[in-house]
């Protein structure tokens, strides 16, 4: 019985080796069929992500983090002192600039000083006239600038979509609104039309000219030219389509205007009243207030007042400040 028993189970070895040897698939194979695995178990998640990506809601979201990011880099740059004088149409230089502001502080410093006004005062006066109104100025300035542009802008649209539908080159379009248009949209125009005769092409044309007029009209004509270049289509049916978008955005925005005058108004007879109310005490009384600017207490009080009116003033304006 031992002997039998031997030989089956010396049978069964051999037969398992052989099987193994021979007739069963190698680790090769099973790392080709491993491989082809992954491989598959990859391509089936890279496809359910591309899936996930092309949903209209991935793609709204990824166009929104994309816009984000421009606007945050077009606030950034328009943010500098250099890109605001060009908005406000001024051709000095930065340095010329700073120059002007330190001769208007020390100007309003030696005012004050020789009037016999409190030195803590004169310097504050003379940093107020050094650090602000220049800044102001150029900020008034550019944001009337760019208003002038945008009231403009729809008609030179109209221009350019009239020229295109019987026929003429874009480019001579430009030069119509170039001479055609009031400034400050013609001045920016003939800047446009410039730069293209040096060699620039249409979309770094419009770039430059963006720096110069960061208005969200200019960008949204801008898009549509970019849009246009890249996909092709009916130029004349885009631009016309943007100028009903232009002239309902700037119908809204005066509707916004109107709906909310009873706050500005408001808000400008709060910020006012305080200044309006010491003038006529100190016409009608003049002893009475000249305390305030006379004793060293008084001139504290005056000075918190008027930060603390500032902060008011402020906060007020951010109120009632709309965009559309």
């Amino acid at each position: 019985m031992l002997p039998i028993l031997a030989a089956v189970l010396a049978f069964i070895t051999i037969g398992g080796l052989g099987w193994v040897l021979v007739g069963g698939d190698d680790t090769s194979g099973q790392a080709v069929k491993r491989a082809k695995a992954i491989g598959a178990a990859r391509e089936a998640t890279a496809a359910k992500r591309a899936a996930v990506a092309n949903t209209p809601e991935a793609r709204r979201k990824q166009i929104l983090s994309q816009l984000q990011d421009v606007e945050r880099r077009e606030r950034k740059a328009r943010m500098t002192m250099s890109a605001k004088l060009k908005q406000a149409g001024l051709s000095i230089s930065l340095q010329t600039f700073v120059f002007i502001s330190i001769g208007a502080g020390v100007f309003g410093f030696l005012v004050l000083f020789l009037l016999g006004v409190n030195i803590f005062v004169a310097l504050g006066f003379g940093l107020a006239m050094g650090l602000g109104a220049p800044r102001w100025v150029v900020g008034f300035m550019g944001k009337k600038r760019m208003k002038q542009f945008s009231l403009a802008f729809p008609d030179a649209v109209d221009i350019l979509v009239r020229g295109i539908k019987t026929g003429l080159p874009v480019h001579d379009c430009f030069k119509i609104i170039a001479r055609e248009s009031p400034q400050p949209l013609g001045g920016e125009f003939q800047r446009l039309v410039e730069g293209m005769g040096v060699g620039l092409t249409l979309s770094q044309a419009l770039d430059k000219m963006y720096e110069r007029m960061p208005t969200p009209e200019l960008n949204f004509f801008a898009i549509v030219i970019a849009i246009q270049q890249k996909s092709g289509g009916n130029l004349a049916e885009a631009l016309g389509n943007l100028t009903a978008v232009l002239r309902a955005r700037r119908l809204m925005g005066e509707k916004i205007k109107a709906l909310s005058s009873e706050a500005i108004a408001s808000a400008g007879i709060i910020a006012a009243l305080p200044p309006v109310v010491m003038i006529l005490v100190m016409l009608s009384s003049p002893g009475y207030m000249m305390t305030m600017f006379t004793d060293m207490r008084g001139q504290v009080m005056l000075l918190g007042s008027a930060i603390w009116m500032a902060c008011g003033v402020f906060a007020m304006k951010r109120m009632i400040s709309f965009k559309y």
